[in-house]
């Protein structure tokens, strides 16, 4: 009799989440990918260099780079939404109401 294959990890709708993270880190770390995913879109949309878009940003080259590769250690979501912001685009930043209900709280990233 074959061995048994192991079953797949139950996902969680958050890679970050699935790989082990707690649900506060992988809540942020999936707010700032999506975030740094915004801010590549609209490099791109815009025609920008890595150089002239971090000039805008008020950063250097080298660190929009890192951050782009998924570097996010280095960045907050604030410095990210300041990026965003300074490239031309709209973020919102959304407080729902107290729910006595809920189990948790969130953070929720939307597009």
């Amino acid at each position: 009799m074959a061995p048994k294959k192991p079953s797949p990890p139950k996902r969680r709708g958050n890679v970050f989440a699935d790989i082990g993270f707690t649900h506060a880190e992988a809540a942020e770390l999936m707010a700032k990918s999506r975030l740094i995913t915004a801010i590549g879109e609209t490099i791109k949309r815009r025609k920008l260099t890595q150089s002239e878009a971090a000039r805008r940003c008020g950063t250097d080259q080298p660190t929009l780079s890192k951050v782009m590769r998924g570097r996010m250690e280095s960045v907050t979501i604030d410095r990210l939404t300041a990026w965003l912001i300074a490239l031309g685009r709209t973020v919102e930043i959304r407080v729902r109401p107290y729910d006595a209900k809920a189990k948790t709280s969130h953070l929720v990233t939307t597009r």
